[in-house]
């Protein structure tokens, strides 16, 4: 007889009920925890690199851009500048050094002079008396022939001054040249190259953008889902316990005692072990395959997430350099500025050198001017000295044939002084005018090129900021991404021993079913129904009442007035925390 079922069996399976809710409910647990710091770690990390394309697109990053464009163009302006220079000053050069030849004749000239100013006295002396003037033979011409050659020494000396410093110049931009000239002719073209690889990467970070943010969304539904279908691991702890408040129930009825404070008469044993056995036998059956059910979905459903976290920790590193150390665009951007602003500079310093010399040559030429004026002076009263000569020997007749030959040659190389001395200013004013053209181009060049270092700086000061804080996301995604991925990776193989768990159910269900061989009755009397009401009463979800009522329709009409508010959907975050 079922009557005959020992209390102690059915106490023995309400106590061996709790070894699968205990370990379902610290399965759960865990995994729950798992889920909650990896979505924790990863909504921080997914709104990190939400924030770095707003950064690299907007205002600053723009700014950034067209100061880097400006400095891009003027350096290739200044490329241009720099060569243009380069011929100007073997120009200058060349020039300087054609005045060498004239002024080697003006040389030759003057010392002409001087040694016909001695066979002027010379041949004075043996062809007058003493009472004959001829001081002009013997002193004038002599006077005149020595200030012109102190004249033209001075002249030769100022002009050496001028050849070394214009070799020195010449020699200074050669050394500049060889250091700098090679990256001066690409910088322009090497930072508009690199401009174009940031504006790929502020577009590539525009994309990944929205894959991220996609992606992020796409994770937010799964851990929505996640934590929905984890939430059966609490409900099936729960009808376990419903189940063993049951069988407890029954346990004491079957020992004559009361439950819910309702005892049986003698004849009730029988109706309430079929009862309440087929009744937890349904409930454990229904929590098994609900449990079996939607533990797969949970497991899936965190297996998708943990790959999920994968794609964004890759997409995310789209952002800056990839796994094998190559460097982003704002950091070979930075890089070339550094080496822009190092050149800008020596470029300014250079140009100021040249500068200095440009001021010197026409400092030079001015001095040099100044000797030409004495020479054509001399050049002048060389003149009156010459005709007083003609005028002295033509009183002398026949005796003043020589001097009158020295007097044409003193003529003659007076005209040669003048006409070399000014043959050697006409190649010297052209390096004046160079000079001069250095000069303005320097000083305007020099304003420019301080404008565009501080541009340079500025935006070197914006790029290092977002540079840095890319860094920053970079390491906290290299540091953290690896965790939410454990985490999550962790939380689904957590569950994946949970399926069996619906089998040792199943198992339960069976013994509880054997304990009686009745038929539940289709009316229970008053006490059983009183009985089977308590037990309605304890339940906290509608599937457990939905059940109850198929079994026990008629009683379920006597209690509905009485039956508590459906539950309310359990709260998402007092379940994760």
């Amino acid at each position: 007889m079922s009557t005959s079922t020992n209390p102690a069996d059915i106490r023995r399976i309400a106590g061996e009920l709790s070894r699968p809710r205990q370990e379902i409910e610290s399965a759960f647990v865990a995994v729950g925890s798992r889920l909650t710091d990896g979505a924790t770690l990863l909504n921080t990390l997914s709104k990190l690199f939400e924030a770095l394309p707003e950064a690299l697109g907007g205002a600053q990053a723009e700014e950034a851009s067209t100061r880097l464009s400006a400095v891009a163009t003027r350096a290739e302006q200044l490329a241009q500048t720099f060569s243009q220079e380069k011929a100007d000053l073997a120009r200058l050069v060349d020039v300087v050094a054609a005045a060498n030849s004239p002024i080697s004749d003006l040389k030759r000239a003057v010392k002409m002079m001087g040694i016909v100013s001695v066979n002027a006295r010379v041949t004075a002396a043996g062809i007058v008396g003493d009472s004959d003037d001829f001081d002009v033979f013997t002193t004038d011409i002599a006077t005149l022939s020595d200030s012109a050659n102190r004249t033209i020494q001075d002249f030769a000396q100022v002009y050496r001054q001028l050849t070394t410093e214009v070799d020195r110049a010449a020699s200074q931009r050669a050394r500049f040249e060889g250091a700098h000239a090679h990256t001066l002719a690409h910088l322009g073209s090497s930072l508009a190259t690199t401009l174009e690889a940031l504006g790929q990467q502020r577009a590539s970070a525009v994309e990944s953008s929205a894959e991220t943010g996609r992606v992020s969304r796409q994770i937010v539904g799964r851990i929505g889902s996640a934590v929905m279908s984890l939430q059966v691991g609490d409900a099936t702890r729960q009808r376990i316990e419903h189940v063993e408040a049951g069988l407890s129930a029954l346990a004491d009825l079957m020992d004559g005692g009361p439950a819910f404070g309702h005892t049986l008469s003698e004849g009730d044993h029988a109706a309430a072990l079929a009862a309440i056995a087929v009744l937890e036998q349904t409930q454990l059956s229904e929590a098994a395959s609900s449990f079996a059910q939607e533990v797969g979905q949970a497991e899936a459903d965190l297996s998708a997430l943990a790959a999920d976290a994968g794609t964004i920790m890759a997409r995310s590193r789209d952002f800056g350099g990839d796994e094998r150390g190559k460097s982003s665009a704002i950091a070979s951007l930075s890089a070339q500025l550094r080496t822009a602003v190092t050149i800008l500079a020596d470029f300014e310093a250079e140009r100021g050198k040249l500068e200095t010399v440009a001021a010197a040559v026409q400092g030079t030429v001015k001095t040099l001017l100044e000797h030409v004026e004495a020479v054509q002076e001399i050049e002048a009263n060389m003149r009156l000295v010459s005709l007083n000569a003609a005028v002295r020997c033509a009183q002398l007749g026949p005796r003043g044939a020589s001097l009158t030959v020295i007097a044409t040659q003193l003529r003659e190389l007076t005209s040669e002084t003048v006409v070399a001395a000014e043959a050697a200013m006409a190649r010297l004013d052209e390096s004046s005018r160079l000079a001069g053209s250095f000069g303005a181009a320097s000083g305007q060049g020099a304003g420019q090129v301080g404008e565009l270092e501080q541009q340079a700086n500025l935006a070197l000061d914006i790029l290092s900021r977002l540079d840095q804080h890319m860094a920053a996301a970079l390491t906290r995604l290299n540091a953290d991404g690896p965790k939410v991925i454990k985490l999550l990776e962790g939380a689904a193989s957590g569950l994946s021993g949970q399926s069996s768990m619906a089998e040792t159910l199943d198992d339960f269900a069976l013994a509880v079913a054997a304990l009686s061989r009745d038929a539940a009755p289709d009316t229970p009397s008053s006490d059983l129904a009183a009985i089977l009401a308590g037990l309605r009463k304890h339940y906290t979800m509608e599937a457990e009442r939905q059940a109850h009522d198929r079994l026990f329709p008629k009683a379920a009409i006597s209690t509905a007035a009485n039956d508590p508010q459906p539950e309310a959907e359990m709260d998402l975050d007092a379940f994760m925390l």
